[in-house]
């Protein structure tokens, strides 16, 4: 009942105070930070302990599901260098260095410090991203900030896996490294197995509401799977989402896409909201734990590590944009201020709340680590997510319009396929869908998306199910970029759910 009233109390918090986030262009994880550490910090807050597995699957499995979902290996080929070198680099850099500063000033096992480090690593790109869509800025950047996004949590999180369990067992890593041998290859087969039944499921059970409940049932079971068979869930379920991914976006109605996205845009959102009350409380009982020197300790030792990871993102991003410019002068190269802001984009998140909370209860300095997460996540939203969007302003980047270019031609493209099914078409349905198009098309060449009889929604209907699949086409060829396709199949489900009849667009119980 605690739990309950207390999300009940930041829930209301954080609907007030989201709206400042979207008047002052900030992301709405520090929101929820300030939110978070403000109902942690009520004389009544109640004491909330959660099993340490249950918080990582719990927080972590949909995260690593969204992020597989949404990683088109094209892309990623496209822009693998600064990929690597932010998701891959630079988290193992940044490990590095805090992993360092635990030893060195804390005197933690090198494990136990490995597991800090990853712990608070991995910037939330996606919430910087999604503000940043907001503000001005060059197409590639946000680009590679979604690309970073999709690729981080799992680099990180494979490092913390492997740190713990080296920490925990009784000869360390000798004991570690065999088990990781098997757990990789082991977990990227199973994910693809049981991403080829989920399919076959799937399409069982279109238009229904336990097609929400299987994706939960899925997304959490193949983490459990994996944990019982003792291979790595990370992999697993990031390579169940890529299998899933690749079939099911062609074949899913958008009366399903649009409820699914719907459901699970308010679940991740709901994850954050538990994680960030979840450590704040963890992180007041922490304090009150600790007293005197100890806490003076652990708060300078918090600070000591935000201004590690915000140094070591910083000099590593602008060491490699320089590196570039300096010897790949026939490519085009990140400017100085695309570096800037790709830097300031280190916001932490729920990965790293969410990874503190799965630390084991004997694990050792726990309310250390726990408590130095907090304060890198809560400094980092503060500190850099108030002040990115006046950093972009600063900047004065020029107008990008290369996303609205792009998919004004597709568009128009599109259009062409579209009238090509009225061919041999001449009654009166066919004339006005006839001038729906022309409209259309006077659209598409201003730059704008066209705002969307029984036999007109037919011959619609018809025309867009050609437009669907000439843009799966494009998709699948390369033609189209990625953000520039679901841009698009975003508004051909309204689209059609615009031409659909109600019934039609119900989605029953099973």
């Amino acid at each position: 009942m605690a739990l309950f009233e207390s999300m009940i109390l930041l829930s209301l918090l954080a609907v007030v105070l989201l709206r400042l986030s979207r008047h002052f262009a900030l992301p709405y994880p520090t929101i929820l930070a300030a939110a978070g550490t403000a109902v942690a910090a009520l004389p009544w807050a109640p004491h909330i302990a959660m099993d340490p597995k249950l918080a990582l699957v719990l927080f972590i499995a949909p995260v690593l599901l969204d992020a597989g979902f949404d990683m088109p290996p094209r892309t990623l080929r496209r822009f693998w260098l600064p990929t690597v070198s932010l998701a891959v680099v630079a988290v193992i850099f940044t490990t590095a260095a805090v992993a360092w500063l635990g030893v060195a000033w804390a005197g933690m096992p090198l494990a136990a410090a490995v597991a800090m480090g990853a712990i608070v690593a991995p910037p939330d790109a996606g919430a910087a991203t999604a503000m940043l869509s907001r503000l001005n800025l060059p197409r590639r950047t946000v680009q590679v900030l979604t690309a970073e996004s999709l690729l981080n949590d799992a680099s990180a999180l494979l490092i913390f896996g492997v740190a713990v369990r080296t920490a925990l067992a009784p000869d360390g890593l000798a004991h570690t490294l065999p088990l990781l041998v098997l757990a990789v290859p082991g977990g990227l087969l199973l994910g693809w197995l049981l991403g080829r039944v989920f399919i076959y499921f799937s399409r069982e059970l279109r238009g229904t509401l336990s097609a929400t409940l299987l994706q939960f049932a899925g997304v959490f079971g193949v983490w459990l799977i994996a944990e019982y068979l003792h291979v790595s869930a990370i992999l697993c379920v990031v390579s169940f989402a890529m299998t899933i991914a690749h079939v099911l976006p062609g074949e899913t109605p958008p009366r399903d896409r649009v409820h699914a996205y719907s459901v699970w845009a308010a679940v991740v959102f709901i994850s954050n909201v538990i994680a960030f009350l979840l450590v704040g409380l963890q992180a007041r009982t922490i304090i009150a734990r600790m007293q005197g020197p100890a806490l003076e300790h652990a708060l300078w030792f918090a600070l000591a590590t935000l201004g590690v990871c915000i140094a070591v993102r910083f000099a590593w991003v602008m060491l490699y944009n320089g590196t570039l410019r300096r010897f790949r002068k026939s490519q085009p190269n990140p400017t100085p201020q695309q570096g800037l802001v790709v830097a300031w984009c280190g916001m932490r998140g729920l990965v790293t709340l969410a990874t503190a909370l799965g630390l084991p209860d004997a694990f050792p300095q726990r309310d250390l680590i726990v408590l130095t997460a907090f304060g890198v996540t809560v400094g980092t939203l503060v500190f850099q997510g108030t002040t990115l969007a006046w950093l972009v302003r600063y900047l004065k980047f020029g107008t990008d319009t290369s996303l609205r270019d792009d998919a004004s031609k597709v568009r128009l493209e599109l259009i062409d396929v579209a009238e090509a099914t009225l061919v041999g078409e001449s009654d009166e349905a066919a004339r006005r869908a006839r001038e729906y198009y022309e409209d259309a098309r006077h659209e598409a060449e201003a730059g704008r998306s066209p705002v969307a009889g029984t036999r007109l929604s037919e011959l619609k209907r018809i025309g867009l199910k050609a437009k669907r699949k000439r843009l799966l086409e494009m998709r699948h060829k390369g033609e189209i970029e990625d953000d520039v396709f679901h841009l698009l199949e975003n508004e051909l489900d309204w689209s059609e759910l615009a031409v659909t009849s109600p019934d039609e667009r119900e989605i029953v119980e099973g």
